[in-house]
C-alpha cells in the first residue's frame, strides 16, 4: 500500500504561482513514477506531469508545459508541482498518483495509475 497526500493548494490570481507537494508513505517511494493530474468542475481528470522514479525524465501536457515543472525528492518521499503563470483554466481539484510498475514512458492515462491522494483544490481568479 502507498499513502499519498497532497498540499499547497489555494486562491491564487491569474499570473501567480503555487508549489503543490505530495508526500508518499508505505511501499519505497523512489522505485514508483509518480504523476499529477487534475480535475476540473464537469470535467473528466486529466494528464499534468509525470517523473521517473530517477528523476532523469520528466513529460507534460501541452497545456502546462513551459509553466508547470515536475520534480521529486527521493529522500523526503515527496513530489513537488512548481505552477507559474497560473491561468483561469488551470482552476482544478490536483492529484499526485503513482506508478508503482516504473513504466517506460511515462504514462499518462490515470487508469495506469494505482495509488492516489484525496487531492487538492487550487483555484485562479481572472
Amino acid at each position: 500500500q502507498v499513502q499519498l497526500v497532497e498540499s499547497g493548494g489555494g486562491l491564487v490570481q491569474a499570473g501567480g504561482s503555487l508549489r503543490l507537494s505530495c508526500v508518499a508513505s508505505g511501499r519505497s517511494f523512489e522505485i514508483a513514477n509518480m504523476g499529477w493530474f487534475r480535475q476540473a468542475p464537469g470535467k473528466e481528470r486529466e494528464f499534468v506531469a509525470a517523473i521517473m522514479r530517477n528523476a532523469g525524465l520528466t513529460a507534460y501536457a501541452d497545456s502546462v508545459k513551459g509553466r508547470f515543472t515536475i520534480s521529486r525528492d527521493n529522500a523526503k518521499n515527496t513530489v513537488y508541482l512548481q505552477m507559474n503563470t497560473l491561468k483561469p483554466e488551470d482552476t482544478a481539484v490536483y492529484y499526485c498518483a503513482t506508478d508503482t510498475h516504473s513504466r517506460y514512458p511515462l504514462r499518462r492515462r490515470d487508469n495506469e495509475y494505482e495509488y492516489w491522494g484525496q487531492g487538492t483544490q487550487v483555484t485562479v481568479s481572472s
